[in-house]
């Protein structure tokens, strides 16, 4: 099981009450939107070495 990335705001409407949901997504009580929080990656800017 991994850890669970967690949102502060709501990405639809800006709302802080999020509630957890089963496979790793969360609950919007306000817009009532489910979503899930995923990492791609870091990128590094052109010419970093």
């Amino acid at each position: 099981m991994s850890e669970r990335a967690t949102p502060f705001y709501c990405p639809f409407c800006g709302d802080e009450d999020l509630r957890p949901e089963e496979n790793e997504s969360w609950l919007c009580s306000a817009c009532r939107r489910v979503f899930t929080v995923n990492f791609l990656g870091i990128q590094l800017p052109e010419g970093a070495k």
